[in-house]
């Protein structure tokens, strides 16, 4: 399992003030943190499934703020033993939600869909009298 350092919690966070091509530089950006936290290189199928779940879900937050919310303003992704949680915030109005009926066979609508199955839990943060929101996601360590 990735160990983190006696600290307890490891938070990076990512602002995509001016930037272009922000889905690769999000999952780079992942990838980083990943490997300092011990999650990558995966030693074992499980821990590489785990890493790519997180990756994958960085990549559908940051896609959504693209599409439904004029793009994201930044990333946090912390770590302790147990769980890996993302946050993306953008300046949109909209709440994300998975389509339902979810029909696998249609191209797009798929984001939240996934982030659901992959992850313990996700949801949607608000401040009130503040633009925008922070939709997050929590993913377990693997074991």
């Amino acid at each position: 399992m990735p160990a983190v350092p006696s600290g307890g919690r490891q938070v990076r966070r990512l602002s995509f003030d001016g930037e272009s091509g922000v889905v690769p530089l999000a999952r780079d950006f992942a990838r980083q943190a990943l490997y300092a936290w011990g999650w990558l290189p995966a030693a074992s199928a499980d821990q590489r499934a785990a890493a790519e779940d997180v990756l994958l879900v960085v990549s559908e937050l940051v896609t959504n703020a693209c599409l439904h919310a004029e793009g994201p303003d930044q990333m946090e992704i912390a770590c302790d033993n147990k769980v890996i949680h993302i946050e993306v915030s953008d300046r949109g109005t909209g709440q994300p939600a998975p389509r339902t009926p979810h029909r696998a066979g249609r191209p797009g609508g798929h984001g939240m869909f996934i982030v659901q199955r992959l992850c313990l839990d996700w949801g949607v943060v608000r401040v009130p009298g503040v633009a925008g929101k922070r939709v997050w996601a929590e993913l377990g360590a693997p074991a």
